[in-house]
């Protein structure tokens, strides 16, 4: 008992002194958050406001909830947005969530340690996790990966005491196991990368060992599908659109090498260095040699967690590799597992040195982790002298965000740099129960207008505009030279140049709301696939615009009220219909088709909405059902081809050969349509 104690603190005083130092570096960086810390941040303050816990929110319940995770699981925002309620929003006082989410990778890689073996082997492995640079890096940045290399290596190593194959197998042993497995996904989906490998093993050894092991396994997909299904079934269209975009799109514009090049499979390779230190590789490498070599010597089979380690260190490797998109902070959730590998091979230069040497064992263990530190130290210092403090947060309180009490505002931000952008401006906007948000227009020749037509407020930069197309020059140009909006102030950039705030002019009221243009914009729903790119673009123009959707309430409300006046009044049965998709309530929206599909029998586009937000809402049998009897009243391609994949999706795999001839077929004749309707107009 007496060693347990003393291993607990041990553990927990290398959390504390890393935590000191921390806390240390974020007392003398100067810098503001960036476009994903800023993002993350955001996500982080949505949640806390979410769960009533932050000013200017409130519990809106679980739909709202689950609203503002759209593409990435919302654990680690739930967690963040907590712990803020308590630390504060300033991005220091936020960070105290990235020390607790590296007290529990410690623990992880202590529990794991010590099953490889044993206490003074798990010691050594956090001290080596405390002091990798890459690790250090993400314990002062606030982004993911931290969370997620916390609880991945937390999953992998309950999943290790599950499935020991004399000491698991116990009920108890397989909850903690399937939840800390599944808290991984719900932080991020890339945890798959990783974890799917796990999975595998541990579902072929559940059949083969049968009885309550299998029995046991059932737990993941139960459990699975009341975690995440409710997240996944409500946003499962935006998560694969923003995976396909962060993976595949990123990639694709970031000329990532390939899996087929050997410039792919030696990316990571080549980052090791950096990540974790000369040092600390080069000492854990050669020790592994000499294990090896000694085990050649003497062959003795490995035990099982470290068959374990080994086996899911390599598959997640090749999967990250094969993953398109590659990234220093990809490789993260691995690194723990590494770790534990290597402080092997630094444990066996203690043995090594303890044979020959028993004297120096301990000096020279002390040695080499002092001359770990320079690496972790140097990457610190470069990201402090990087950082300089933009003047977002001056910028933010001269237009009046960050304070509790004032008219939501939207400012519309040109420049796009890593002191100033749209998200920065949105979480210094909304500190202490502000309603100032950031949209970025003017990546388009197309923005010009609506921003000289509605915009309120504009952010301009004087010098280098950071990652945006000309075609923001064109916007800076206009707002410039336009006479509608003033410069209230400048701000000066701590690497030369400025910001610049601008208002609208009194004498140049912006014009009619979007509210007006609502009704007859919702109406275009009744060309079908043809009316549907006017719609959308203009409200993706709006939202940029008005980045709180104040025009809901009053479209709606005014809907309502003609409704009352005249029940059959089909624009604002559109209306109403439009506002459910925009809001992502698919329920309410295949409701309000449903009701148009009644009130306009000859229109075959109200059953083909009303089809796809059920299969949306991932409702194939309900889509089937309506499709069936569309197709009876409708000779439409488009029906015809939403039946096929809706019967398919439903599990009616007869179907496929016709899905694989019906929407190729109605795929090609949408497109002759919008063709012709673009050359007619």
């Amino acid at each position: 008992m007496r060693q347990r104690w003393r291993f607990c603190f041990g553990v927990v005083l290398i959390w504390l002194l890393a935590t000191v130092l921390d806390r240390l570096w974020w007392v003398h960086q100067g810098g503001v958050p960036a476009w994903d810390q800023a993002d993350y941040l955001n996500s982080a303050l949505d949640h806390g406001r979410a769960l009533g816990l932050l000013p200017g929110g409130s519990w809106q319940g679980w739909t709202s909830l689950l609203d503002l995770s759209p593409k990435i699981p919302p654990l680690a925002s739930l967690v963040n947005g907590s712990v803020m309620s308590f630390s504060g929003d300033d991005p220091a006082q936020a960070a105290w969530s990235l020390s607790l989410w590296h007290g529990l990778l410690l623990v992880a890689v202590a529990g794991w340690g010590r099953r490889l073996q044993g206490d003074g082997l798990a010691l050594l492995a956090c001290l080596l996790v405390a002091l990798a640079p890459a690790l250090l890096e993400l314990r002062t940045d606030y982004v993911l990966e931290m969370p997620l290399a916390a609880v991945v290596t937390l999953g992998l190593w309950r999943l290790d005491v599950w499935l020991d194959p004399q000491h698991g197998g116990r009920w108890g042993q397989a909850w903690v196991a399937t939840l800390a497995a599944l808290a991984a996904v719900l932080v991020k989906q890339s945890a798959l990368l990783v974890l799917i490998p796990a999975g595998c093993w541990a579902a072929c050894l559940a059949l083969h060992r049968r009885g309550t092991w299998l029995r046991q396994a059932l737990l993941l997909p139960l459990l699975g599908a009341a975690l995440i299904g409710p997240w996944l079934r409500h946003n499962w269209i935006t998560s694969l659109g923003g995976t396909n975009r962060a993976v595949f799109e990123s990639a694709a514009r970031e000329g990532d090498p390939g899996w087929r090049s050997p410039e792919g499979w030696l990316w990571y390779p080549r980052l090791l260095p950096e990540q974790l230190g000369s040092v600390l590789l080069i000492v854990g490498l050669s020790g592994l040699l000499i294990w090896w070599w000694q085990r050649r010597q003497q062959p003795l089979a490995f035990d099982w967690s470290w068959r374990w380690l080994l086996l899911n260190l390599f598959a997640a490797w090749i999967l990250t590799t094969l993953s398109p998109n590659k990234g220093d902070r990809y490789i993260a959730p691995l690194l723990p597992m590494l770790l534990l590998l290597l402080s092997r091979g630094w444990w066996q230069w203690g043995l090594w040195l303890q044979r020959w040497r028993p004297s120096w064992s301990t000096p020279a263990l002390a040695v080499g982790l002092l001359a770990c530190i320079p690496a972790g130290w140097q990457l610190q210092w470069q990201r402090l002298v990087s950082r300089p403090r933009g003047p977002v947060e001056d910028l933010v309180l001269a237009a009046g965000g960050g304070v509790p009490g004032q008219p939501p505002r939207t400012l519309i931000v040109v420049p796009s740099t890593s002191d100033l952008n749209q998200h920065n401006i949105s979480f210094y906007g909304r500190r202490d129960g502000g309603q100032t948000v950031g949209r970025q227009l003017g990546g388009h020749p197309g923005d010009v207008l609506p921003v000289l037509h509605r915009a309120e407020w504009v952010v301009l930069a004087e010098g280098h505009q950071g990652s945006v197309r000309r075609s923001a020059r064109r916007m800076d140009r206009a707002v410039r030279s336009s006479g509608i909006f003033q410069q209230l102030q400048q701000f000066p950039r701590p690497k030369g140049g400025s910001y610049s705030l601008w208002r609208r002019r009194d004498d140049h009221p912006p014009a009619d709301g979007f509210e007006s243009r609502f009704p007859a914009l919702a109406a275009g729903l009744a060309q079908g696939p043809v009316g549907l790119d006017p719609v959308f673009s203009a409200v993706a123009v709006e939202h940029m615009l008005d980045g709180h959707f104040l025009y809901r309430k009053p479209v709606q409300r005014q809907a309502q009220e003609r409704l009352q006046a005249d029940p059959d009044d089909s624009q604002a049965r559109w209306t109403l219909a439009l506002l459910a998709v925009l809001a992502n309530r698919p329920g309410e929206a295949a409701n309000a088709f449903a009701d148009l599909d009644e009130h306009l029998p000859d229109t075959p586009w109200p059953s083909a909405y009303r089809i796809v937000v059920l299969l949306a809402s991932a409702q194939p049998w309900s889509a089937a059902s309506v499709a069936e009897v569309a197709q009876q009243r409708h000779n439409n391609q488009l029906i015809d081809a939403l039946a096929d994949l809706s019967a398919v999706l439903s599990g009616r795999l007869w179907r496929l050969p016709s899905a694989v001839q019906s929407i190729p077929a109605a795929v090609k004749a949408v497109e002759g349509e919008l063709d012709q309707a673009q050359a007619s107009s």
